[in-house]
């Protein structure tokens, strides 16, 4: 499988929504990446169902919500009544991991796990077969524009190490200073789907840096 593009939302321009939209769909990004953000779980907030609702009706692109909260098991049903394809759950925000996967799962959805820049790989050994992705984070969560975190390349390498041996088809999804460059090591390296925000929206041309992102 060639890899994914899913340029994240929270780069977006939220004065004109729509018109971005418009250009996702136009666009050969394969999802759009949602980052909901709650004030605790990260320093930052974002949006809410609101603008998933809204997405719903006009987005022709399947919906990759990652929750950057505390309690994202509380939202279950709500995020799979927007729609979404993906729910995405921070491992450092879920005390019983395993019984959110599994809610995730009976409501229709994919089961994405994210993992923060210092949490170890191997701490998901013993649910990796049971997740249909994982998203390592290569920068701190909570703001866009962030530089790379370099060791997020050998992380790849070890998820991807990890994925083959336990024999499962988990993808691997990298987010924070994605750009053409960083890019192509993470693919290099087994990343599946790359997620990138500014790099996706302050450029003169979205969907030719799109195309390129996607031509890696």
């Amino acid at each position: 499988m060639s890899h994914l593009v899913a340029p994240s939302l929270l780069s977006a321009n939220f004065l004109n929504l729509e018109k971005d939209i418009e250009m996702l769909n136009r666009s050969e990004a394969d999802w759009i990446h949602l980052d909901i953000m709650d004030g605790v779980f990260v320093p930052n907030i974002s949006f809410g169902f609101p603008i998933l609702n809204l997405l719903k009706k006009s987005a022709k692109k399947p919906l990759d919500v990652h929750l950057m909260i505390v309690q994202p098991e509380k939202f279950v049903s709500e995020i799979a009544a927007t729609g979404a394809y993906m729910m995405n759950v921070h491992y450092e925000a879920c005390t019983h991991l395993h019984r959110v996967v599994n809610e995730i799962k009976k409501h229709g959805m994919k089961a994405g796990v994210t993992l923060n820049p210092h949490t170890p790989v191997l701490l998901l050994e013993d649910i990796i077969n049971d997740l249909d992705m994982v998203l390592l984070m290569s920068v701190n969560p909570g703001f866009g524009g962030q530089k790379f975190i370099e060791n997020s390349v050998e992380k790849v390498e070890v998820l991807k190490e990890l994925i083959l041996r336990k024999n499962t088809q988990t993808l691997i999804q990298v987010d924070g200073g994605v750009n053409l460059d960083t890019g192509k090591r993470l693919v290099d390296a087994g990343a599946d789907v790359l997620v990138a925000g500014n790099f996706v929206f302050a450029a003169n041309d979205p969907i030719q840096t799109i195309h390129e992102l996607k031509s890696l």
